[in-house]
């Protein structure tokens, strides 16, 4: 049941997130490999970009790439975070004292974000490629053409295998280790920070929403850099063998843009990743504390 309430409160807030999300990956494919000032900006920020998918793409666009993304968000924090509360249940994050460890919290959490991750890492292949599809007149980054999810995990099987589908996977980890590991071990340790301090009643849902906006800071300033590789590298042109041909792993991908790009480079998109994820962390986190609240309600 943990790990079906953590899928469902995951995608609950995705919905919500997922126009973010398109923001995001195309802000971080803009101007990729190339100096700054010498390519057109089509996204100038966060809002010019809304504006600019919506006119020129149409509203919908918004909200491409939102079946990969649901049944992936089910997938991985359904796993990640169902661990982790297992974990959590358990005992097994707290010392001798009974007080919550922030090193166990942080390992915890980034192992069970590295599983999640890896078993969902086709479908975050694929959701990448649909977002950054784009009329020519706005399009950065290499363009797929697929038709849908299914269509494209199909081709990408038939033409590369197994190996092909998972593509990315490994330089995909480092963004999850540091996301996850920094999400659930903020938000553990400050919604008990809180709930020693007793800042609010016991039980009330605004402990979980104080835990959940201070997880989102850390996460974005932690995650941003690798995040900005980790779609470069989903989303980079292949060979025939299914080889990317602009990267060869997240190192080279993270050198790469320091070295082109500067160090701002690895921070593109940095106010679409606040904008989506501050409130994806927010959501999904109270969404998962109220679920299992609510659960242990009434199956008492």
């Amino acid at each position: 049941m943990d790990f079906l309430l953590s899928g469902l409160a995951a995608c609950g807030a995705c919905v919500f997130t997922n126009p973010l999300e398109v923001v995001k990956t195309r802000m971080q494919l803009q101007g990729e490999l190339q100096a700054p000032g010498s390519y057109q900006r089509h996204y100038r920020n966060v809002f010019h970009a809304f504006i600019t998918i919506g006119k020129v793409d149409g509203p919908a666009a918004l909200q491409k790439g939102l079946v990969p993304a649901l049944i992936y968000q089910f997938l991985m924090n359904g796993i990640r975070l169902g661990t982790y509360g297992l974990a959590e249940a358990g005992g097994y994050l707290c010392t001798a004292e009974g007080t919550l460890s922030p090193p166990r919290s942080a390992a915890a959490g980034a192992l069970a974000g590295v599983l999640g991750a890896y078993l969902g890492s086709p479908i975050y292949m694929v959701k990448t490629h649909l977002q950054a599809q784009a009329a020519s007149a706005i399009a950065v980054g290499h363009q797929y053409k697929h038709q849908g999810m299914f269509q494209a995990l199909t081709q990408i099987g038939q033409k590369h295998g197994l190996v092909g589908l998972w593509r990315g996977s490994l330089g995909g980890l480092p963004r999850v280790v540091v996301g996850s590991s920094a999400q659930l071990c903020t938000f553990s340790s400050t919604k008990d920070l809180i709930s020693q301090w007793e800042v609010f009643p016991s039980q009330s849902w605004k402990v979980a929403l104080v835990a959940a906006m201070v997880s989102g800071i850390v996460v974005v300033l932690a995650m941003t850099p690798f995040d900005v590789a980790s779609t470069r590298l989903y989303n980079q042109p292949t060979d025939g063998g299914g080889k990317g041909l602009m990267y060869r792993g997240i190192l080279d991908a993270l050198l790469q843009t320091a070295r082109t790009e500067g160090i701002w480079g690895m921070y593109k998109g940095i106010g679409a990743s606040y904008f989506r994820l501050g409130p994806h962390t927010i959501l999904s986190l109270f969404f998962w504390d109220q679920l299992r609240s609510l659960y242990s309600k009434y199956t008492k």
